[in-house]
């Protein structure tokens, strides 16, 4: 049996799920190809048939990736599985995942079903998916808690109908450490053509086990393990990327396993996810945490300055995290900052050059002097910015002070309209600001969701706002990025309104076609 752990990513699928606000399908091509060049095998990327939107981003993704194998998500139905293959196809490799509930209240509760109805299900999920390609994965859902006569009986039938990959998720987060790796263990010894299938865990973190029950899968004889970037996903998140990565990289003479992870990314990609998909990384979040490699206790400190490892099991090197420099002004010539982003790590077609110096200048001019991971924010923020923009804001004018009302003025072009300019009040100047937008692009939009946070540190750090707002029922996530926090409040909004306006084209397009079809 190989020692090669493959690593199935399902932040765009699973994890995205989780957010109050679904992803652009640029926002989601960005993560993706962040996933690729950390090296995970195979990312799933979503579930077509939900949404036209969902359908579209798989699409642009399997077009777009090389190097990982792209997925997508089917239930045990011809139709999930038609959208997904067809999503698909454009992809140079590609797998189809389908699922089905197979526990006891599952198939009752929720499927109103019996256990033989689902077996047959099951098989003819895994030979219609075969139509597309030779790479199938099947989920038996909530198999922690399945009865294992059945577990084992569905594992076989799939397998003999074309499954190559069998996934056993721990969907409730339910069963420890000994009863999941006793669940493997059966499957090995029962299912007679195990042999002919990759076996995979896809394990929750309602009680805190999931990284501690693929491990003792893997020891048990799983080869595939399904995670995500810092743990996200339904209620209490899935089995961590980044912990599962480290786990097996820093305990390889005891466990023995090795990845295709290139573990100096995690900590870029962990802030690139947490970044757009709005979801921050608590301090003491193991790999990535903000406290994960800093030591208060003056024993621990004593420690590590004789020697790192008296207190360091890994190095933050190891996992991307890079000290911070002083030694880029307005002075600072485009060489400088593309020699700069090289020793970073990123690669010329990560960002483009023209864009990040003009971003840098203007930086540059208000701060002084930029930092490291200034400028990755800035290349951040240019990525999901990089779609064409029906709202662009120009100016902003505010007047406010304590026992006057707030009063803000904004100008903006909108499509190819001339600059427009409108006046607002408002409960203090981000409030104003954000009446005048609404008044100049006519939205109505309700504000869910304000979190303001420094990107970098001290007083000339730049201010990041992440706001959750809801338009005709439907959540849009906005970001912006200044030194000015009513400028990148300002900027959030015009997010926010850019993407209501991509979604109403989007349902423009849907309508369009059921008319065509009904004609």
């Amino acid at each position: 049996m190989t020692d090669q752990i493959i690593i199935f990513d399902t932040t765009l699928r699973d994890g995205e799920q989780a957010l109050n606000a679904s992803l652009t399908v640029k926002e989601k091509l960005t993560i993706a190809i962040a996933l690729e060049r950390l090296g995970v095998d195979i990312m799933e990327v979503g579930f077509p048939i939900s949404s036209p939107g969902d359908f579209e981003s798989v699409q642009t993704i399997a077009k777009e990736i090389k190097n990982s194998r792209v997925c997508a998500l089917a239930r045990a139905l011809k139709k999930d599985i038609d959208a997904a293959g067809e999503a698909l196809r454009v992809a140079d490799q590609f797998r189809i995942h389908t699922v089905i509930a197979t526990s006891t209240i599952h198939v009752e509760k929720k499927l109103k079903r019996n256990f033989e109805n689902v077996l047959e299900m099951a098989v003819n999920a895994v030979k219609h998916a075969r139509n597309y390609t030779d790479d199938v994965e099947f989920s038996c859902e909530d198999a922690g808690r399945t009865p294992i006569d059945n577990l084992c009986r569905i594992v076989e039938y799939v397998i003999k109908a074309g499954a190559t990959t069998i996934n056993i998720p721990d969907t409730v987060g339910y069963t420890l450490p000994s009863e999941f790796g006793g669940i493997i263990q059966t499957l090995y010894n029962r299912v007679p053509n195990i042999d002919k299938a990759i076996i995979s865990v896809h394990c929750h973190n309602d009680l805190g086990m999931s990284v501690a029950n693929s491990i003792t899968a893997v020891e048990h004889g799983a080869r595939q393990i399904e995670c995500t970037i810092n743990g996200i996903g339904e209620r209490a998140g899935n089995c961590s990327l980044e912990e599962i990565a480290m786990i097996l990289q820093t305990r390889k003479s005891k466990l023995g396993f090795t990845t295709n992870i290139n573990s100096a990314e995690i900590a870029r990609t962990s802030q690139l996810v947490s970044q757009i998909c709005n979801m921050p990384v608590q301090a003491n979040k193991a790999i990535v945490g903000a406290n994960a490699f800093s030591h208060s206790s003056g024993i621990h400190q004593d420690g590590v300055l004789k020697a790192s490892n008296t207190y360091e099991i890994m190095t933050p090197e190891s996992v991307g995290f890079l000290t911070n420099k002083l030694n880029l002004t307005s002075r600072s010539g485009r060489h400088v900052i593309q020699h700069r982003m090289q020793e970073l790590g990123y690669r010329e077609d990560d960002f483009n050059l023209d864009d990040l110096y003009e971003s840098f200048l203007e930086l540059a001019d208000r701060k002084g002097q930029v930092f490291d991971y200034d400028l990755e924010s800035l290349v951040f923020f240019n990525q999901i910015n990089s779609e064409p923009e029906y709202y662009k804001l120009e100016n902003i004018d505010v007047l406010s002070g304590s026992g006057i009302v707030a009063t803000a003025t904004v100008t903006m072009t909108i499509g190819d309209k001339q600059k427009m300019v409108e006046a607002a009040t408002g409960n203090g100047p981000i409030d104003a600001t954000f009446q005048a937008l609404m008044r100049i692009s006519n939205l109505e939009i309700n504000m869910d969701d304000y979190t303001l946070s420094s990107k970098g540190e001290g007083k000339e750090a730049l201010g990041k706002v992440d706001i959750v707002a809801t338009y005709n029922g439907q959540s849009f996530h906005g970001l912006g990025l200044s030194t000015d926090i009513i400028e990148s409040s300002a900027y959030a909004m015009v997010h926010v309104m850019n993407h209501i306006h991509r979604a109403k084209a989007i349902e423009v397009q849907k309508q369009k076609k059921i008319i065509g079809k009904e004609i």
